[in-house]
């Protein structure tokens, strides 16, 4: 057996065959006579050869790596949308890159920069900021890119939710409950998630005749510089709760900051939903399996993962898919 790791020609050795039978063993099997293509795969075994995709990519003039980029790969709205990619891309062959962008355009950049000198096959990406002029530097390499949770831009295919669509749904929900006094816990308003819910929580009270000065109390709390995390929606509840008149709801603009201010309710001893109801958005899989399941607004995240990697793998023109949030009523609105 070779000191260094087995290669084609050591499996060739191993078998008495040709690097071509190797070759046609590894990519056309059916194309070799059974007794030689057992023989090579014997010997593939028994070296423990492994075949380079790198250099299988080269050779194919595409690599079989997806980049993709997100705003928190530790955000379970990410993972869940991760694991529809991964799915998708296996059925090619293809593997996803994972990377985080801290929402940071400059730490994006740097990660897309990784990424071109690889020479990945496409990258799908959640962009840090409201435009999209880092795409350059993947556009000038001819690298497909695809926007996951993002609204349509011109010359780039995309997937997103509808985010207006979901607030209202989660803010009309609370309204048909009989709540008056509203808490917002909401990401920084320059993110366009953060800005479409506040849009959709506005239409809400709007199509209900309400005035937003008198029901609506909003924050946008940021804890160790990070928003949308369960530390941010305690401290967002906390200041929401100390109002007054305090809100008997909260919708919070993501599931982990619901989770937080269930945390913060519990800990100044209120019920939930009897003191204080809880919305939250994304319908992460935990949110059921709390001990007061949460309400929350589901998006299909592992479907528009899938969805984005389709359309990166299908070469195809510009597309556009919209996927239609659905609200999911549990007991933390519905006692």
């Amino acid at each position: 057996m070779p000191a260094s790791r087995p290669s084609v020609r050591d499996v060739a050795r191993l078998a008495d065959v040709s690097v071509g039978t190797v070759s046609h063993v590894l990519n056309h099997p059916e194309r070799v006579a059974t007794a030689t293509r057992e023989r090579v795969e014997s010997a593939i075994v028994e070296l423990g050869f492994v075949r380079s995709q790198t250099a299988r990519g080269l050779r194919a003039g595409s690599s079989f790596a997806v980049g993709v980029i997100v705003h928190d790969v530790s955000n379970p709205f990410y993972t869940e949308a991760a694991r529809g990619i991964e799915d998708r891309l296996r059925e090619d062959g293809c593997v996803p890159m994972l990377c985080s962008s801290d929402a940071d355009p400059g730490r994006e950049l740097d990660v897309m920069r990784l990424l071109a000198g690889m020479d990945v096959r496409g990258v799908i990406i959640t962009p840090a900021a409201s435009t999209v002029d880092n795409l350059g530097i993947l556009s000038a390499r001819r690298i497909r890119v695809v926007l996951l949770d993002h609204p349509p831009v011109e010359g780039v295919s995309t997937v997103s939710g509808d985010d207006v669509a979901g607030a209202r749904s989660a803010v009309t929900h609370l309204l048909d409950r009989g709540h008056r006094r509203i808490g917002f816990v909401n990401g920084p308003s320059v993110m366009r998630q953060s800005a479409e819910r506040r849009q959709g929580v506005l239409a809400a009270l709007g199509a209900a005749g309400l005035d937003q000065d008198d029901v609506l109390v909003e924050v946008e709390p940021v804890v160790d510089g990070k928003s949308f995390t369960a530390d941010a929606g305690a401290v967002g509840a906390a200041r929401l709760l100390d109002s007054r008149p305090a809100p008997s709801a909260l919708f919070c603009a993501n599931d982990q900051m619901a989770i937080g201010a269930m945390r913060e309710i519990r800990r100044r001893g209120l019920g939930i939903p009897g003191d204080v109801a809880v919305v939250g958005y994304d319908d992460i899989p935990v949110a059921s399996q709390l001990i007061t399941p949460l309400t929350s607004v589901n998006q299909q995240m592992r479907q528009m993962g899938a969805a984005a990697a389709q359309m990166l793998l299908s070469q195809e023109g510009d597309r556009h898919e919209v996927f239609a949030p659905a609200l999911v009523v549990r007991a933390s609105t519905a006692a």
